[in-house]
């Protein structure tokens, strides 16, 4: 039906005829003749009907927004005066011959263009318009070749693709799984896979070598900007290689993915331990573009009578820690400080305490802040050096329980680095190593930090003997505070992992019910193997700098997990629920149920 995208024509084809078809941009009517900019997914060009084209002129006339048409005419170069220099396209139009309404359109609920104002609920609903904008075109116009150049990639490095089932059994992996009732099994339900984990643990044991899949995955879990119930991940798999080996292969396919789609060079990527990103950036993904850094001042508040400082200083499990911001005087007022009390009390924080520095050579009137009364001269003195204050510096401080006081200040360095454009480069990848095995909680019990297949980096019996200094063999890759992808090298042993599963409290009677197959596996010759997942929508995210990977998901859910457009999750019949021996509880019977436990 076509010869040619519009958008792909430039003064090349100058005295060409083309047959084009797309949606109408905008019509407009200059004095007897219509210009119609017609678009497609590669671009608009300017179609001109003049009287001269007669039946069509005419037709032409009729035109309206989002209609459907096919157009024939010969590309001409624009008068100098009405070259336009924002389009591709700016250079020529097209005189139209010949035209064909395919299909009309009523009057659309929103505007499409980029600088309409238009609420995430309505565009949503009315996905199938929205993705019709230029910013969405080329958001998965990117994705497409970025996910292109992802399989080229491992294609070249010998990596096979292997599908994995998407109907799975339930796995311990950090958040619900989501259910799916069987049918020709009473009472039974598959799981959709939050990762394909251990099948890819298995063709590793069948002998695949290289494993790749672009994979869908689920989590039933609360949303955020960068989460979304089913996600895209770029799963990948090796046996026979070490963690460095495994780290240097996938940290290739990003570099040369953001070389040749970015023109972005990040030579070789540094390497930070999980200790040194928790205690300097309060977090297990920093996000080195901004300068500040955490600083603990714990062992210098010890015999204060400051109680807020001096009861923490005093307790192992806590923290007491700076956060200086140079200029910090200038830049933040009262209120800006009180809504950043606010914030960290998101975290857990009771408060946020404060120090600015005003003349750092009169630590008796130089210093302001409603606590510093309570802090000695040499105290002072100290923290100032400690945190390497100057004249005009403000210094925020977190005292509490460990979590509490990483969470909030590492939050906070985030938001102040966000809000001060403090930024010092575009892009800032690292990878974060030698996480712990397990976190422990408030009742003594182990978790996996990562997930309960990760290898560690110790013996089976030294890893008995003192789990909470066990570090793993594990790796994330951040880029600009977003985790982009993890992984790790995996146990490979049956006796590591029924070590692992005992820790974490899985009985073996449980081991055999959820894990016999892998433990199986793994007693007939297992390679030793590891790899990593990358999410896909957070990396589309970041390359394009959407604000959220709803914007580069071409059918994504709400919020609460919902699809808008199609009204999903939907009511199911009642043959349906009894063909899957499903009986629903009406909310009265559920409320009155869960209030007798």
């Amino acid at each position: 039906m076509r010869s040619e995208y519009c958008g792909v024509l430039n003064a090349s084809f100058i005295d060409q005829e083309v047959t084009l078809c797309g949606w109408v941009d905008r019509r407009r009517d200059h004095g007897g003749v219509i210009f119609i900019d017609l678009r497609d997914r590669d671009g608009v060009v300017q179609v001109v009907f003049d009287p001269d084209a007669k039946e069509n002129f005419a037709l032409a006339d009729k035109v309206r927004g989002e209609y459907v048409l096919q157009v024939t005419g010969k590309v001409r170069a624009r008068a100098a005066a009405a070259v336009n220099p924002n389009m591709n396209t700016g250079e020529i139009e097209v005189y139209g011959t010949a035209l064909t309404i395919l299909n009309e359109a009523e009057t659309i609920p929103f505007p499409l263009d980029s600088y309409a104002n238009v609420g995430e609920d309505i565009r949503l609903k009315y996905r199938f318009l929205d993705l019709r904008r230029q910013d969405m075109q080329k958001a998965l116009r990117f994705r497409s070749k970025v996910t292109s150049a992802i399989r080229n990639y491992l294609d070249t490095n010998g990596f096979l693709d292997i599908e994995t089932p998407i109907l799975t059994r339930a796995t311990p992996e950090g958040a619900r799984d989501y259910l799916v009732p069987s049918r020709t099994h009473d009472g039974k339900f598959f799981a959709l896979p939050q990762s394909p984990q251990l099948f890819k643990q298995l063709l590793m044991v069948s002998g695949f070598d290289r494993y790749y899949q672009i994979a869908k995955c689920f989590r039933d879990e609360d949303l955020r900007a960068d989460r979304q119930p089913e996600f895209t991940q770029i799963d990948i798999e090796t046996s026979f290689m070490s963690q460095e080996q495994i780290m240097s292969i996938t940290e290739g396919m990003i570099r040369e993915v953001f070389k040749d789609l970015k023109g972005v060079e990040f030579g070789e990527l540094p390497r930070m331990p999980f200790s040194e990103a928790i205690t300097k950036y309060g977090s297990d993904k920093p996000d080195l573009r901004i300068p500040l850094q955490l600083v603990d001042i714990k062992d210098l508040v010890t015999e204060v009578d400051f109680k807020v400082f001096a009861g923490p200083a005093n307790d192992p499990k806590s923290r007491v820690t700076a956060l200086k911001v140079p200029g910090g005087n200038d830049k933040l007022t009262r209120k800006q400080i009180d809504e950043y009390t606010k914030f960290v009390g998101i975290y857990g924080a009771k408060g946020l305490a404060y120090i600015k520095v005003n003349d750092k050579s009169d630590l008796e009137e130089g210093l302001q802040s409603p606590i510093v009364k309570n802090l000695p001269l040499p105290v002072r003195a100290a923290i100032l050096e400690r945190v390497n204050a100057e004249n005009g510096d403000l210094i925020f401080f977190g005292a509490d329980r460990h979590k509490v006081v990483t969470e909030a200040l590492g939050a906070l360095r985030c938001k102040l680095g966000a809000d001060l454009d403090l930024y010092t480069a575009e892009w800032a990848p690292l990878w974060v190593v030698d996480f712990p095995m397990f976190e422990e909680d408030d009742k003594g019990n182990w978790s996996a930090l990562h997930h309960p297949f990760t290898a560690p980096s110790c013996s089976p019996e030294e890893l008995s003997a003192n789990p909470g200094a066990a570090l793993s063999q594990a790796y994330d890759l951040v880029l600009n505070g977003t985790e982009l992808g993890g992984g790790s090298v995996r146990i490979h042993t049956s006796s590591m992992q029924q070590t692992v599963f005992g820790l974490l409290g899985i009985e073996e009677d449980e081991q055999r019910e959820k894990f016999g197959f892998l433990l199986d596996a793994l007693k007939y010759g297992a390679p030793p193997h590891g790899g990593l997942a990358f999410g896909l929508d957070r990396l589309i995210m970041l390359m394009t700098g959407a604000a959220s990977i709803r914007d580069v998901i071409a059918f994504p859910k709400t919020q609460s997990a919902a699809c808008v457009m199609t009204d999903a999750p939907g009511i199911v019949d009642e043959l349906q629920l009894r063909e899957l021996h499903i009986r629903l509880r009406k909310k009265e019977q559920a409320a009155a149920a869960q209030a007798a436990e």
